[in-house]
């Protein structure tokens, strides 16, 4: 929905202004975007490592173009775990290793395409299974070892966010740098008369214009939106963590994705028949 918004933005702003008898050519000013936005992006690249410049791209992108985890996928990751923790039932340890130690050329995971793209779900799982096959861990231990997981990546994640959030914030004052630097060039033209010097005022002004829009109605929305993916991210661990905590605890297969499911938020939850069906769906792919 990213680039929807952005699609809404450009209509309402320039599309009330081409209404009200605006000219866009003045608007399209080349040098001010540059100056603006490559200010921005230099800023940017000087207050955070290189890491950091590389996973807010990333994030930024994805917030354009990405979505956050659905029912559908929410429902597959629970007929998944139904289907590991129901081998590691009947069968013990050892039949599920071969299936955490290669997910990708597992028949389990594979039959769940959209979770198996998800690598950092496939490690946040597969990695835990290995330690608790391995290590006698109580659930406690496994409890708070998922919890430091998520929150070292949120860690990491939000400070990618913040930096573009910040960047954000500068645009309005980067704006007013173009439009002085306008105004500059503008002293130039004092012998030109009234409607030459009039022109570049007008083009003076986009910068400040083009700052407090690049702002307010693209960088700011865009972390906003980052934000809600990287929490939407981190619920969908949480879903897994709540089965893998309840397994450690001795709970049946079925109880174990119960527990999952009730970590759901209510909008994307399958309902208790759905989940019911789904795991009998899961039972006929096992068979």
């Amino acid at each position: 929905m990213g680039f929807v918004g952005i699609i809404i933005v450009v209509v309402g702003v320039f599309g009330g202004y081409v209404l009200a008898g605006g000219h866009l050519h003045i608007i399209f000013q080349p040098f001010e975007f540059m100056i603006i936005f490559g200010a921005a992006f230099g800023g940017y690249v000087i207050g955070n490592p290189l890491g950091t410049v590389k996973m807010g791209l990333k994030k930024a992108l994805h917030a354009l173009l990405g979505k956050n985890p659905s029912k559908k996928e929410y429902v597959e990751v629970l007929q998944l775990l139904f289907q590991l923790f129901q081998i590691f039932r009947k069968d013990g340890p050892q039949a599920v290793e071969k299936h955490i130690e290669e997910p990708n050329s597992s028949e389990i995971f594979k039959a769940y395409p959209s979770f198996l793209k998800n690598h950092h779900a496939v490690d946040f799982l597969c990695d835990t299974m290995k330690i608790t096959l391995s290590a006698d861990l109580s659930q406690y231990d496994v409890d708070d070892l998922l919890d430091q997981d998520i929150k070292t990546m949120h860690e990491e994640e939000h400070a990618a966010q913040h930096a573009v959030a910040t960047t954000g914030d500068a645009f309005p004052g980067l704006g007013i740098v173009a439009a002085v630097l306008g105004i500059v060039h503008t002293m130039g033209y004092l012998d030109q008369g009234p409607e030459v010097i009039g022109h570049h005022v007008a083009v003076a002004l986009i910068g400040t214009f083009l700052g407090v829009l690049a702002a307010y109605g693209f960088v700011g929305p865009i972390a906003l939106k980052m934000k809600n993916d990287i929490d939407a991210e981190g619920r969908f661990l949480m879903v897994i963590k709540a089965a893998l905590v309840a397994l450690q605890r001795g709970a049946p297969p079925l109880v174990c994705v119960e527990f999952a499911r009730r970590t759901i938020y209510p909008t994307e939850r399958p309902s208790f028949e759905e989940m019911d069906n789904a795991t009998k769906e899961a039972k006929g792919k096992a068979a």
